[in-house]
């Protein structure tokens, strides 16, 4: 039985071993995490009476494999409130609510009738480029205003990203197929409602379109890095980082500070930045390409107040900034008003996100003066009648993946580099998505792939 080594205890990494354990019983799978805790970025902290997400809070139900996982982990997912899907942007130092049907969108004023009125040119805009940037898609398809104020807040929510250097393709691949398939983004959306209306009433499914209900467990997203964990047992290695790979023949090399592995395949699933060092030695070229994925610093702050101390109702998922409005934060997200018991009755939590591409100067400030800035920030806006009752600051120093421009062509030159590596592969969110559901989807792939290549059991 070929000996396999997953480096990387996040979700990608756990979900392979996983995969690959529960159609193989017999293979011999080891999982190298080089932090205490497996998990990676999925790490729910429980602090006096709340439950804090430090990272991603849950997925979309629009895509089955990470549902499918749940049931065959025997986990049961709990959907999000109807609040979720009410969200705002803050415009004008005001939320708005955005726009949830074409009506309410002419009723908006989150755009100008200036603004409103490109939007139709957006009809006959000509097709784009294989791939550009997020923000000269955007803008040749809808026009500046929307960019700024409805495009880049979404890029800062999701990517912490820039718009102007974010690739299109890469990114926002569905919306980039969307042009491609229909020729336009507002006959695309009239299309996806046309079907939408037809299967309404429906038994329910899980769409393959864009859309789901937020969804994520009782007791927070690390649900599934336990239950992931228990079943993986003495399998997953932790506090073992990986110094270096080396090619043994048709075998590979792989150094730990305790012991050296020999491996028939495999996986690196740990950020791009940390797969470059280990990578270094192996091939120069791989890793040079790996580094050319930038991370960003990003801070989350969660603040636990008293719900009468908040004059806003938030009831919502909660808002986002445009950087036009010149704001320190990125944006919002009000827990409590998304999922049960994330906080004792009376009290209410949000998670506030700072930093990101375009904002690094915020990675220096100490806890203090975040906690102040959030307050700040937040006061005028939910309308804060008294300081916090809780306040949490948690630090990604390398945060969220960035899928730049020219991003799609790193990835073909790593399939060409890897090409010379048999059974060495590269899983992870750097690379073909950033979500919860791409990791997992991801990683059944790639499962898929090691167990055609083992032999049958006899």
């Amino acid at each position: 039985m070929p000996k396999i080594v997953i480096i990387g205890g996040g979700l990608s990494g756990l979900t392979i071993a996983y995969l690959i354990i529960r159609s193989r019983p017999d293979a011999d799978v080891t999982v190298l995490e080089a932090e205490g805790r497996p998990g990676g970025k999925i790490w729910t902290e429980r602090t006096k009476g709340f439950i804090c997400e430090k990272g991603p809070n849950g997925f979309l139900d629009n895509k089955p494999k990470t549902l499918e996982l749940c049931e065959a982990l025997g986990i049961e997912p709990v959907r999000s409130n109807q609040n979720s899907k009410k969200r705002f942007i803050l415009s004008g130092g005001r939320l708005n609510a955005l726009p949830e049907s074409p009506v309410s969108f002419i009723r908006s004023d989150l755009l100008s009738w200036g603004g409103k009125l490109r939007l139709l040119r957006e009809l006959k805009a000509a097709m784009g480029p294989e791939d550009e940037t997020v923000a000269e898609f955007i803008t040749r398809r809808l026009g500046k205003e929307a960019l700024e104020k409805l495009i880049d807040p979404m890029c800062s929510g999701i990517y912490a990203g820039d718009p102007y250097k974010m690739s299109i393709k890469s990114s926002f691949p569905r919306i980039k197929e969307l042009e491609q398939e229909y020729g336009s983004l507002i006959k695309a959306l009239l299309a996806i409602r046309k079907q939408r209306k037809a299967v309404k009433g429906a038994a329910e499914t899980v769409s393959a379109a864009p859309g789901g209900t937020l969804t994520s467990f009782r007791n927070g997203a690390e649900t599934i890095i336990s239950a992931l964990s228990e079943r993986l047992g003495r399998r997953v290695e932790l506090g073992g980082p990986v110094h270096a790979i080396e090619r043994d023949g048709a075998s590979y090399k792989v150094y730990t500070p305790k012991d050296t592995i020999t491996a028939d395949t495999v996986v690196i699933a740990t950020p791009a930045y940390a797969s470059a060092g280990m990578l270094r030695d192996l091939d120069s070229g791989i890793s040079g390409l790996l580094d050319r994925i930038p991370y960003p610093h990003v801070n989350v702050v969660c603040f636990g107040i008293k719900k009468e101390k908040v004059t806003h109702p938030l009831n919502g998922f909660g808002f986002l900034v445009p950087n036009i409005e010149k704001r320190k934060i990125l944006g919002t997200l009000w827990d409590t008003s998304i999922f049960p018991n994330r906080a004792f009755e009376g009290l209410v939590l949000m998670r506030t996100m700072v930093g990101g591409a375009k904002h690094p100067d915020m990675a220096a400030l100490d806890d203090y003066k975040l906690i102040e800035i959030v307050y700040d920030e937040l006061k005028p806006i939910l309308g804060f009648r008294a300081e916090p009752d809780m306040a949490m600051v948690y630090r990604w120093h390398k945060a969220i993946p960035q899928y730049l421009y020219g991003h799609s062509r790193i990835l073909h030159e790593l399939d060409e580099r890897l090409e010379k590596y048999p059974n060495l592969y590269l899983a992870g969110n750097a690379y073909r998505g950033i979500s919860i559901n791409d990791c997992v989807e991801n990683g059944y792939r790639l499962a898929g792939e090691i167990l055609n290549k083992m032999k049958p059991l006899t």
